[in-house]
């Protein structure tokens, strides 16, 4: 089973998840190798490169899909457009769409580099926000999808829903370092995503991907 996973702090707790429940060291050796932006993890499982990974939300309507998304209530913080000439993230999928759905203008900026952007206090509007004063409804910015194993898939992702995972501090440490935050930032900003998609979440994805 080859797993793909976004490079983004959001996925931490998930990829910390997989270490302990693929036991498989092929599988776990396949899943840290095909780590990578979210614009490249949806051209690897549409080509099948891979079998399953969060995908973007706006390149899923087609796939099959577990219940698992990422997922900001208001805010999310790492999802902004700052002000400037109109430019998309080449990383990114659904984040750029958002911008267009909800017509604003300026620079999209995602992933771990806007939430620096935010956490040093730069202006940013934050993209989770808008479309919640929307909608008043959650954003899904990523689901996870599969093409294969669809029956693991699906029981690893009921798994996860009900697991709790407490991240050692010696590995928030390591992944702030790496990121050039604080690993107290880096806490509380896991605390602004959540992973399971109920009816409010689904709404909100119907309804985005209806643009």
């Amino acid at each position: 089973m080859l797993f793909g996973s976004i490079s983004y702090l959001n996925l931490l707790p998930f990829q910390l998840f997989l270490k302990q429940h693929i036991t498989d060291n092929a599988s776990k050796m396949a899943f840290h190798y095909n780590r990578a932006v979210p614009s490249t993890i949806n051209r690897a499982l549409k080509r099948r490169k891979i079998n399953a990974a969060f995908i973007s939300s706006v390149t899923s309507r087609n796939c099959q899909c577990t219940d698992l998304g990422i997922i900001a209530n208001k805010k999310v913080y790492s999802v902004l457009l700052l002000q400037g000439e109109d430019a998309t993230d080449p990383a990114s999928a659904s984040s750029n769409h958002l911008a267009k759905i909800l017509n604003l203008k300026g620079q999209v900026l995602i992933g771990d580099d806007a939430l620096k952007h935010y956490l040093a206090g730069k202006p940013g509007v934050d993209l989770a926000e808008s479309w919640y004063l929307k909608t008043q409804l959650p954003f899904v910015f990523a689901r996870l999808c599969y093409n294969k194993h669809g029956k693991a898939i699906k029981k690893l992702a009921k798994k996860f829903e009900k697991t709790k995972i407490n991240i050692p501090q010696y590995i928030l440490k390591k992944e702030a370092k790496k990121r050039g935050i604080t690993a107290k930032q880096l806490s509380w900003y896991l605390e602004q995503i959540y992973y399971t998609m109920g009816h409010k979440e689904k709404q909100s994805l119907k309804k985005f991907l209806s643009h």
